[in-house]
């Protein structure tokens, strides 16, 4: 998602779990330091947008275009500002929600602010900034741009999607249900549907509007806010269609964007899944034949032996779920999304090693902590961030999704075809928004982009949550825009590719040094 990281739908949304952005899971497992905003004292700023600014406002929002917000002080070295945008587009005038944002200024001659979305949808990009800008960007960047993370609408703290209780959603994530009999399927839907009545309840109208068109206004409004002519943006994965939405929406105010990982518009639910899941199954090959180059490696038998290991561990942990170090049941829902969190960055393939090793001994704590680690549950067992629930949430705005049984189903066997070892957790998706009390507002198209500014489309060869062609795909409905193209393994590329990726990005980004159009780095 992210991650997320675009995560993967494992199941309905009662066992579902957003698989975060790779940046972000890389920061916690290799424990890399966090930033701490350098030593200048922040203090508190009022900014308020340009006059040329306001006058381009769309008719009827100029009152938020115009807005003065205050920067203040806070999480140590950073500023944080509320921005107010309308809840409802269609009715400016009416209700508003406020998006919550961080900014880490500029370290040297400032040339504008980087906006900038780590994926999901569901995830944080007031927490990415936070937690990332020293590490993640270089100096160049970070002397060019103030950098700025915000939650979209629905996410943590903007107006988030609220359903259920740290208990509650630990008693979801256990839960087993037999989708292949008309019973199972019959308790996952209701299950669901008490869920998504949960939500409704807890998080109020706002519900209805947090889909990725009014997130990629809400763009445009905080360009205006921090005094932009011209959006200069990065988005990661879902942030890529976050991106395109908004340089479709307004083709005259796109400055310098970054789309890495990136999504295809045009295409279903349905393709979206099964793209995931042939991606997903490459990547465990990919790792097990890693893996089998290290010493302490416990697949045997080549790349198909180690494979099969791992889908017996899987078989049997679903025939008989198995009891972790803290006394929580792990069940074959929890033990997948632990083992597919990790594939989203190859430098945490090592800890996948370990947890499949005591795995097989028969200890599942590792491989519970890694499928916490992509739920957003920390040690002490609360749950950091709303993002799974926002996650559905916008999906079920931003696609049709197919709740019949039979073509459920039929969904499934062809899933299982194309990734015998973990299309089946892939199905069954569709229940997660049958019962959703809003219907979707977009139907999947072809982006088109109108801008003369050139837009850089970054895809990873062995990325498995947005597979490479899709990348391929959005670059060609773009129309002026370059592909730039990462041999490596994980998901996205910027931040923790080679230099001669990073390099490219940063010239564009500081100078717009556009790169050459199917650059191979």
């Amino acid at each position: 998602m992210t991650a997320r990281p675009l995560p993967v739908r494992r199941r309905p949304l009662v066992s579902a779990a957003r698989a975060a952005g790779a940046m972000a899971l890389a920061l916690v497992l290799a424990s890399c330091s966090l930033i701490n905003g350098g030593d200048r004292q922040q203090e508190t700023a009022t900014a308020k947008a340009d006059p040329s600014i306001v006058a381009s406002a769309p008719a009827g929002l100029e009152k938020f275009y115009s807005q003065e917000i205050v920067w203040e002080p806070c999480e140590g070295q950073f500023q944080c500002a509320k921005v107010t945008v309308p809840m409802d587009y269609a009715a400016p005038d009416g209700e508003i929600i406020q998006l919550a944002a961080l900014r880490a200024s500029s370290t040297g001659k400032k040339t504008g602010s980087l906006l900038v979305n780590p994926g999901g949808p569901g995830a944080s990009g007031y927490d990415f900034v936070k937690d990332a800008a020293a590490t993640h960007f270089s100096q160049p960047v970070r002397d060019a741009y103030d950098l700025v993370g915000f939650d979209p609408r629905g996410v943590k703290r903007s107006a988030p999607v609220t359903c259920m209780t740290d208990a509650e959603r630990d008693a979801a994530r256990a839960k087993i249900y037999d989708l292949e009999t008309d019973a199972g399927l019959a308790a996952a839907r209701a299950d669901n549907k008490v869920i998504a009545e949960q939500c409704a309840e807890q998080t109020g109208p706002s519900m209805a509007h947090i889909d990725t068109q009014s997130a990629a206004r809400d763009l445009d409004i905080l360009r205006a806010v921090v005094n932009d002519t011209k959006l200069n943006y990065l988005g990661y994965s879902y942030g890529t269609f976050l991106g395109s939405t908004y340089a479709q929406l307004f083709p005259k105010n796109v400055g310098r964007m970054v789309l890495d990982g990136a999504l295809d518009p045009s295409i279903s639910n349905e393709e979206l899944t099964s793209g995931q899941a042939v991606a997903f199954e490459k990547a465990v090959r990919t790792y097990v034949a890693s893996c089998q180059q290290q010493k302490e490696c416990p697949l045997t038998g080549g790349v198909d032996g180690g494979v099969q290991q791992i889908r017996d561990l899987i078989n049997a942990v679903e025939q008989q779920p198995r009891t972790a170090k803290d006394g929580r049941v792990v069940n074959a829902n929890m033990f997948v999304s632990g083992l597919i969190t990790p594939l989203y960055n190859d430098q945490s393939w090592p800890a996948l090693t370990q947890a499949l090793d005591a795995a097989m001994t028969g200890d599942v704590s590792l491989m519970l902590r890694l499928s916490d680690l992509g739920a957003d549950r920390s040690t002490n067992g609360s749950y950091t961030s709303n993002s799974t629930f926002a996650f559905n949430a916008i999906n079920c705005l931003d696609y049709p999704m197919d709740s019949d049984p039979a073509s459920m189903r039929a969904e499934q066997q062809r899933l299982m075809q194309q990734s015998p070892t973990l299309g089946y957790f892939f199905a069954y998706g569709g229940i997660n928004c049958a019962d959703w009390p809003y219907k979707n507002v977009r139907t999947p198209a072809p982006v088109q982009y109108t801008g003369e500014s050139p837009i850089v489309v970054i895809g990873t060869t062995g990325d498995p949550a947005t597979p490479v062609e899709w990348a391929s795909s959005l670059r060609k409905q773009l129309g002026n825009s370059s592909l730039l193209t990462w041999k490596g393994e994980g998901h996205t590329a910027y931040g923790r590719a080679n230099s001669c990726l990073e390099d490219k990005v940063d010239s564009y980004l500081v100078s717009g040094q556009v790169p050459a159009d199917n650059t191979v780095c």
